[in-house]
Parts: C-alpha cells; structure tokens; sequence
C-alpha cells in the first residue's frame, strides 16, 4: 500500500510517497517507476543530481533502497495535454546567455506556452525556432519553460538550456530561493509597505481569474509583499516581492486589498476607481488606458543560483516605454494638480 500526496507549484509538483510497512528493500529509482506513470529513470537520476529526490528529508542517489516507513518527496514536472509545436521566428530579447540556460526580457502581449485559444505565436513557439534540444521534461509543449508570467506582464524569465539546469531552477522556484521583484501601478493609496496573505483559488463564479480566500478552506497559500515607491494621488507606484507563485497572484492580492492594477481588465482596473468625475481628469485617466492596454505589471528583477557556476546570478530589466510613458503622465499630473 503506498500513500501519495501532491502538492502545486507553478509548473511542477511534489510527489509524496509513504512507503507501505510491507515493502522489501527496492531500488528508489524502481520503485518510483512502477508507481508514478510516465517517468522514466533518466528524469529521476536528473532530479537526484539537482537535489530534487529526497528519502526522509535527505537527498539521496537512485540505488538508494527504499525501506518500511520511508517518506519519499520528488519534483516532477505537471502533467499537461501536449501540442505539437511549430517553431516560429519570433524575436526574443536575450539578457543573458550561456551553455546553460538564458535570461529573456519578455514583452506584454506575448504568450509563454500554447494552450486553449492560443496555439501559435508564443514564446514557446519562439524558443523552438532560435533553440534545439531544450529539455522537454516539463512536457514537449514546454521546452525550457521553468516558470510563467501572464500575457500581458512584462519582464523577466529564465529559460533552461539542459535537463540538469531545468531540475535545478525548478527546485528553486518551489523551495522559493529564487528572488523575484515587480513593478505595478495601483489604484488608490495604500499603506507604505504590507505583507498580503490569502489562499488564492480559481473563482468560483469566474474560471477565468482568480479569487482570494482568507479562511483558507480553498486555494493554495499565498504570499506577497510590496512597498510604496511613489504616490501620484489617486494612483501609487509600488514593488512587490513574490513569497509564493500563484497564478495572478499579485493581480488578485490587491484587488483584494481594494488596490487593483492600473489598466487591470480582468480585476476591474481598467475603470476609474479613484479620483473626481470632471471631463478632464476622466479624459487624462482613458487617455492613459489606450497608452497601456494592459494591467501595469513588470517584472524587473529576477535573481537566481546558477546551476553549475554554483553563484548567485541578479539581473534587472528597465520598465517598458508603455509603463515608463503612463508614470510620467501620472507624475506631471500630480505635480500639476499640487500647484493649483
């Protein structure tokens, strides 16, 4: 009898499995062959070597033999439906890159993988035009891919080159020492700095975001916090650190705390929320809506351990013009609003 347990995030899946009181020493790697479809011994060697297999809390090699009692964790990939991918020459903005992996600077609008209503024209598309044998560990669909931003969020992703490097980032981003800071326009004031917490879930009267649950009966714990950057009135410019990585996560936080993103369509920040219903503000405030046609959200730093330099990597991306334009307009408008 084997107990399993699974547990998301993101992209991958811990899979923790109690080994029944009956079991006879066995080779770990065996063992998990015959209980976890679709996993070949490679991935588990792979995943051994990037500390990503684990025996009552340690990390151990694929001939360890599992024994009455243990408690074994893996890091594996999601399983997803698989499509065919057509490479397509798509320009990528290259930050970074060695024989391992690279940085890109990824512009809003673009998807990171195929999926319903979007089969063509993302990143993944991109990657299999510019790149050969990326790992498909994370499925063929998604080769490289450790870890998502939304369509419409720019900023920072790094792409894994190689098996290895791919279980290395993987664990990171799941164990949450990778470092991760946006940018994001919100509505309102709020306080100077804030921890948001609040398991975020799938609506329940929208599948298409996300809601907060503060009961934490539904959904997976999340984390955020953020400090102010700048005030312009009815709008603040703040930075915001993922201690967790939820889908929408920051979209959802502050539509939860009353603070939607700037231009924010799916979580009512493409209204006017704050300020006064004069033509001209309201002309100044759609004005900046057709600027920036999408929820005011960057990622700007993205900070890593490099998988065999065995250093730590930061690397830092300049907001988009279409961000950069809309906080200027704002900044003036503040300014202007002060001196009369």
């Amino acid at each position: 009898m084997v107990n399993e347990e699974e547990e998301q995030e993101d992209l991958y899946v811990y899979k923790t499995i109690e080994v029944d009181t009956g079991q006879q020493p066995l080779r770990v790697d065996k063992f998990l062959i015959d209980r976890i479809p679709n996993i070949s011994r490679n991935k588990i060697q792979v995943s051994c070597k990037a500390g990503c297999l684990l025996v009552n809390d340690i990390v151990v090699k694929p001939n360890y033999k599992v024994k009455p009692g243990d408690t074994i964790v893996l890091l594996v990939p999601e399983e997803k439906e698989e499509l065919e991918i057509v490479p397509e020459n798509i320009p990528l903005d290259i930050v970074y890159e060695d024989e391992e992996l690279l940085v890109i600077n990824k512009n809003a609008g673009l998807v990171v993988h195929p999926g319903f209503g979007n089969r063509s024209g993302t990143l993944v598309n991109a990657l299999a035009y510019h790149f050969s044998n990326l790992p498909t560990s994370n499925g063929t669909d998604r080769p490289g891919i450790v870890h998502r931003l939304d369509k419409a969020t720019s900023g920072l992703m790094v792409i894994a080159k190689t098996e290895f490097t791919h279980s290395h980032l993987a664990k990171q981003f799941f164990n949450r020492t990778s470092e991760r800071t946006y940018h994001a326009l919100v509505w309102g004031e709020p306080a100077e700095e804030g921890i948001i917490e609040g398991h975020i879930g799938r609506s329940l009267k929208n599948r298409k975001v996300m809601s907060v649950f503060e009961d934490g009966e539904y959904g997976k714990v999340a984390i955020t916090t953020y400090r102010t950057l700048e005030r312009f009135g009815y709008v603040t410019s703040v930075e915001c650190k993922l201690k967790t990585g939820r889908t929408h996560q920051i979209r959802a936080h502050f539509k939860h705390i009353g603070h939607p993103l700037f231009g924010d369509p799916e979580y009512g920040g493409n209204k006017i929320l704050k300020g006064t219903t004069f033509t001209k503000y309201k002309q100044f405030v759609e004005n900046n809506f057709k600027l920036l046609p999408r929820q005011a959200l960057h990622a700007k730093t993205l900070g890593f351990e490099h998988p065999t330099k065995n250093e730590f990597m930061r690397f830092n991306s300049e907001l988009p013009e279409d961000l950069k334009n809309v906080l200027e307009r704002w900044e003036n408008y503040a300014k202007h609003s002060q001196t009369e």
